[in-house]
């Protein structure tokens, strides 16, 4: 079956809001160019970038096993990354009392570790080509292109968080209590809904 543009179409789509809407690493990202600047923040980009497309490229190069374990990798990533972002949380909290933990966090090495206990990362880089892509296309051209294409969209989505964490920056800063306040919040509210404690109460 051939790849169509209506595949693209619907893989460009899910790709978009997938990473273009407010999940952890944006978060983390627009909190960082508030309180440590946009330089210090592309650290942290650079390390989520990198992560990511190693998460990918391991789908891709190991698809059927990935698609096997991913019930179980979930299931660990559920329990760190809650505990992880909770931390994350408590660190923007008090970022502004030049918390050097915080400023620690915003790293190469913070966004690498963030996508990789980042249950909605790790869902969506196991799943994206071999659910759009493989069905209809697994070319050596083919899949390279199809990972191009996703880190790229990927990598467009956290700038774009930085970009307007820069142009906002003063207004942030100014209440820069408050963002952290709503920063933290949303980390927790990220922390409780990959725990997986609703899916216990539904069951």
């Amino acid at each position: 079956m051939e790849f169509t543009a209506l595949h693209m179409t619907s893989l460009l789509v899910y790709c978009i809001i997938v990473t273009f809407t407010p999940g952890p690493t944006n978060i983390v990202i627009l909190s960082g160019v508030c309180n440590f600047g946009t330089k210090k923040t592309l650290e942290y980009v650079y390390g989520a970038t990198i992560a990511f497309v190693i998460l990918l490229t391991g789908s891709v190069m190991l698809s059927s096993m990935f698609m096997m374990a991913i019930p179980k990798i979930l299931l660990a990533m559920q329990a760190i990354g809650c505990v992880y972002m909770l931390y994350l949380a408590y660190q923007i909290y008090n970022a502004g009392e030049a918390n050097l933990d915080a400023d620690q966090a915003v790293t190469f090495k913070g966004g690498f570790m963030m996508q990789l206990v980042n249950p909605k990362v790790i869902l969506f880089t196991m799943t994206v080509i071999p659910s759009f892509v493989m069905p209809y296309d697994t070319s050596t051209v083919g899949l390279s292109i199809a990972v191009a294409v996703v880190t790229i969209i990927a990598s467009l989505a956290m700038m774009t968080w930085v970009l307007f964490g820069t142009i906002f920056k003063e207004f942030l800063q100014e209440y820069q209590k408050p963002v952290n306040l709503v920063m933290s919040v949303f980390l927790v509210y990220s922390a409780i809904m990959i725990s997986g404690v609703f899916d216990i109460f539904k069951g």
